[in-house]
């Protein structure tokens, strides 16, 4: 058997390249059918992700340990796949005021391919490997595919593992290739496409789902978010500063001027200046409480109410 003919042998079998016959006259629909079953299949892709709850928590308590360690947390992908774990990876250092080196995505192609499709780029291993040849025991790395079989990122996570990074694989099909051997494997099934073998469609909603659920979580425990509240945020725009005043008001119960007031002590720090409004310290003496809890803000006031230091 040609290498061709097993490649069509091989996606014969995946659920993401099925031709769905409920989906066979969608070019016929009228407008609003077409729109209620798109619909309908983002549902589809909510659940799988709800399926899996199980593994994508093991996933996350993965990551925040090496992200604990003073790790990194990779995602790595080839065309849609890749470029949802660099979307992803984009939204963290704003969202969370974090080092952009922190949360990193990688798409086989590189830059270019964020735009453009690049050819055979997902079938070149030698490049997975290299991509992630500086991870180490204290880094995680996501392998995102659809398939469940791209070589680029099989072969990076593979030399992830040899090099004693946390791997996870992100698949939409059941049994994918990229699952074998990593420390913890998502198969989100979403089924046959819409439109057949379009894996953006419900593959891409999913993987986007659990990219969300993961970072978030991540962020979540390592004290980037107070309660709900996104006390890290980096205010660079007028709604963002607007936002900052609104969230220090939401958790302190304080005026808008107290909150403004707040915030310019602290430099624009939304954690800052909670920590300044709810414990009447000075912007020193909060940051120093801070830094000891290890910018954990619930921690840092528990300690400070109780008058004592963080554990």
């Amino acid at each position: 058997m040609s290498d061709r003919e097993q490649l069509r042998a091989t996606l014969g079998t995946l659920a993401t390249e099925g031709v769905d016959p409920a989906f066979a006259e969608l070019d016929v629909l009228a407008t609003g059918d077409q729109v209620a079953l798109m619909a309908e299949q983002g549902i589809v892709a909510a659940q799988a992700v709800a399926a899996e709850r199980e593994s994508i928590a093991h996933a996350v308590d993965g990551i925040v340990e090496r992200l604990r360690r003073g790790g990194r947390l990779v995602y790595i992908g080839a065309g849609t796949a890749g470029r949802m774990g660099v979307l992803d990876a984009s939204e963290i250092p704003p969202t969370f005021g974090t080092d952009p080196s922190l949360v990193t995505g990688l798409i086989a192609g590189g830059e270019h391919a964020l735009r453009n499709a690049v050819e055979n780029a997902e079938d070149d291993r030698d490049a997975g490997a290299l991509a992630v040849a500086e991870l180490g025991p204290d880094d995680a790395l996501v392998g995102i595919s659809a398939s469940g079989r791209t070589p680029y990122v099989s072969a990076a996570l593979l030399t992830a593992r040899e090099r004693g990074a946390f791997t996870v694989s992100l698949a939409c099909n059941r049994d994918a290739e990229i699952s074998q051997g990593v420390d913890v494997a998502i198969e989100v099934v979403v089924g046959p496409e819409v439109v057949a073998g379009s894996t953006r469609l419900k593959a891409g909603t999913a993987q986007k789902l659990v990219l969300n659920t993961l970072s978030t979580l991540a962020m979540v425990q390592s004290g980037k978010v107070y309660g709900n509240l996104m006390v890290d945020v980096q205010s660079t725009n007028e709604k963002l500063r607007v936002r900052a005043e609104r969230t220090v008001m939401h958790a302190t119960a304080c005026s808008p001027e107290q909150a403004a007031s707040a915030l310019s002590d602290a430099g624009g720090s939304v954690k800052l200046a909670i920590a300044i409004v709810e414990t009447g310290a000075d912007a020193a003496t909060a940051r120093a409480a801070l830094d000891a809890a290890g910018g954990n803000l619930r921690q840092a006031l528990a300690a400070t109410r109780a008058g004592g230091r963080p554990d």
